[in-house]
């Protein structure tokens, strides 16, 4: 797209579109998008939120009558877990505003993929593999599996259905996805699933620019894309980790890691809490982000002994998925994710289109006192996260870090390994990461191997509670991608991400 005359965001939103047919488990149109843009004449950094709501109908009432105690991810009654797609109506909203290219011209390298055929990598295969089950629970999974089975490492791939689809929007924009034929048959195969969605909710869809937040970390402004969003977690870690001494410790030290996964544990407590659609329920966004608040928080973290459970505070008023980021040569960038939440979404492929639909819906509360409680028109707690972050008012990083929870997790890892530790993009990727398991709330906190034996000792001796992951597993440590900006010679420095499929290309 670059050498086509595109700019930052027509080459992610290409991107985006391509890994749909490439990596068809993690993200596509029937899933969710955000982006981050930076605009190097406005000096201003944009957040595009391009996620879907719940169907007007959706009710806790219909979810406990099928006897779940929360929405099901998957199974005979994915359906309930399916929130309108927002991804096709998010790109066009990109382009519209700030691509220089149109929709038809940004997804002919996807169509082009989708009919003619790609050989499937090794990790993609194995991705595949994974969820072939999922799709056989239902006739129209065949659509993603040609073969009658999840394909190979080497095997040529074909997912026609899908090009077709894609196809169909080139020529009709993103209307011929929310009220044309594709919306009709979303809507009639969800509510034969037993889902709510019908071509009403689909044609009320839009995306929305928001204000994104910051917050600095040793002279460094960290934006993320406000809530429905998790990002705000990112951005209390990197609040509470400043008051500690993180450049005197060792990269790879005992302290460090202890101090990191503690602040992200109180991220965590904090988000899980509050984070919600905005223009349903009051997020404290100011209150959560104030160093006032970060102060407070901090001084329950304590160098010799882990926290027990970390409960949320109280501020004052105020899976799968793919990431892609873009800079050009005028200095803007564009910082994308797409994602379907886990692989192949619901497992619900609509049929005679190719389209796997998402289930985000599956993180809402059926707790009415909680602020992501399910509620009709409503945004879920969203994963998907983009990043940037700004020095002196200019642009110097467009990344994300992949990966369902571990998204905020790898921000506040990378850009401590950058900030803290001066590593270039690449080191900064390639650098040994944990994770903190929000998902079972088992208070586990995995560890990649490699790192010091004496490391894992010492964070079971202060209360750790430590597990470490090798070979495959380590695909848990998220997938990162960063393109970072010398603001006064404009030489890029890109890196990608090791543990998994991806590629920093210049040109």
């Amino acid at each position: 797209m670059l050498m086509d005359g595109g700019n930052a965001v027509d080459a992610a939103v290409a991107s985006a579109a391509a890994l749909n047919v490439l990596e068809p488990m993690s993200t596509g149109i029937g899933g969710d998008m955000f982006a981050l843009i930076w605009k190097a004449d406005a000096r201003k950094v944009l957040a595009l939120n391009g996620s879907g709501h719940s169907a007007a109908g959706a009710n806790p009432e219909d979810v406990r009558k099928k006897g779940h105690s929360s929405i099901p991810h998957s199974g005979k009654d994915a359906a309930l877990s399916v929130s309108v797609p927002g991804t096709v109506h998010g790109w066009q909203t990109a382009l519209e505003n700030h691509g220089r290219m149109t929709l038809k011209e940004v997804l002919q390298p996807a169509i082009e993929y989708a009919k003619h055929g790609y050989a499937v990598s090794e990790i993609i295969a194995n991705g595949w593999q994974r969820n072939e089950e999922k799709l056989k629970e239902r006739p129209s999974g065949a659509e993603m599996l040609p073969a009658g089975r999840a394909p190979k490492f080497g095997e040529v791939v074909k997912l026609e259905k899908l090009g077709q689809s894609l196809q169909a929007i080139a020529e009709g924009g993103s209307d011929a996805f929310y009220k044309g034929e594709i919306a009709r048959k979303i809507s009639s195969f969800v509510q034969s699933e037993g889902g709510w969605i019908t071509e009403n909710d689909l044609a009320d869809h839009h995306s929305d620019w928001d204000d994104a937040i910051s917050a600095n970390y040793r002279g460094v402004d960290v934006w993320e894309c406000p809530p429905n969003g998790q990002g705000i977690a990112a951005l209390i870690a990197l609040n509470v980790a400043e008051g500690f001494s993180i450049p005197r410790m060792g990269a790879q030290s005992a302290d460090r890691y202890h101090y990191l996964i503690e602040a992200m544990r109180v991220g965590f407590a904090d988000a899980l809490q509050y984070v919600a659609d905005p223009r349903v329920t009051e997020v404290p966004i100011r209150g959560l982000l104030a160093k006032e608040y970060a102060d407070k928080r901090r001084h329950k973290i304590k160098q010799a002994r882990a926290m027990g459970d970390v409960s949320y505070g109280r501020p004052g008023p105020a899976a799968d998925t793919v990431y892609v980021t873009a800079v050009d040569g005028e200095g803007n960038a564009c910082s994308l994710i797409n994602s379907l939440f886990e692989g192949f979404g619901s497992g619900l492929v609509v049929p005679g289109t190719g389209i796997a639909l998402q289930n985000r819906g599956s993180l809402f509360s059926l707790d009415s006192k909680h602020p992501n409680f399910l509620q009709g028109r409503k945004r879920p707690y969203q994963t998907i996260i983009p990043a940037m972050a700004t020095r002196n008012g200019q642009m110097w990083l467009s990344f994300g870090v992949m990966g369902g929870f571990q998204q905020p997790q790898g921000h506040l890892q990378v850009v401590s390994n950058m900030v803290d530790f001066g590593m270039d993009s690449q080191k900064a990727l390639d650098a040994l990461r944990f994770h903190v398991d929000v998902e079972t709330g088992s208070g586990l906190t995995k560890l990649e191997a490699g790192v010091d034996r004496s490391v894992v000792e010492e964070l079971k001796r202060r209360g750790h509670n430590v597990e470490v992951l090798d070979s495959y597993e380590r695909t848990r440590f998220g997938g990162g991608q960063v393109i970072s900006r010398d603001p006064e010679t404009g030489v890029l420095v890109a890196g990608s991400e090791p543990r998994k499929d991806g590629s920093a290309v210049g040109w």
